[in-house]
């Protein structure tokens, strides 16, 4: 039977639009229904459409290009190739100064008469030593150093502009110091034994 009065299409517009709001089982029931038409919609139009740039050509086995569209573009770099390493710096001739701070500053630590504490240690490298650098010494024991003496002259492994690593020999082990020319002059900026 026909509805014939707008009040009798009203109510089944009000049931139709109220139906999903009725429970929450109708309201998650409805979503899900909404989420999969939509995906089909997103998945179905595309491929009916066709891409962008593409001619319909379905069943007929030729291509037609679109007219005002160019061709690709293939594109060539004018710029230097990259380096993989950077360039080795260049030496700089080895200032008798420098080897002269690390021979210092090396003596300075090896010499740790028994009894020493830290503070009169650090005391005697700190005329040498680069001012930032005096906080990671801080925290050596002078005690655990095995060498007492220097016995060799400084032997100047790299030298660079403002920089020099220089291997000093003691009656422990070879320590390797690196002196950086400051404002104040060659400073040590760190070390290491070497075996």
């Amino acid at each position: 039977m026909p509805i014939r009065t707008n009040r009798g299409r009203t109510a089944v517009y009000r049931r139709l639009w109220g139906w999903p709001l009725r429970s929450p089982r109708h309201l998650i029931g409805t979503l899900v229904i909404l989420a999969v038409l939509l995906t089909a919609v997103g998945i179905l139009l595309p491929k009916a459409v066709g891409k962008p740039g593409q001619a319909n050509t379905a069943g007929t086995g030729t291509s037609t290009s679109r007219p005002g569209v160019a061709a690709p573009v293939t594109v060539t770099s004018t710029l230097p190739p990259r380096l993989s390493s950077p360039p080795p710096p260049s030496s700089a001739p080895i200032d008798q100064d420098g080897t002269r701070v690390a021979k210092e500053w090396v003596t300075a630590w090896a010499n740790h008469p028994d009894g020493t504490t830290t503070e009169q240690w650090l005391k005697r490298l700190e005329p040498s030593t680069d001012v930032e650098y005096m906080a990671k010494l801080a925290t050596v024991d002078p005690a655990n150093i095995t060498a007492t003496k220097v016995v060799g002259e400084p032997q100047v492994v790299t030298s660079v502009q403002g920089s020099m690593e220089v291997d000093v020999q003691t009656d422990g082990p070879k320590v390797k110091v690196t002196v950086v020319k400051t404002n104040a002059g060659w400073r040590v900026t760190n070390f290491s034994q070497v075996a």
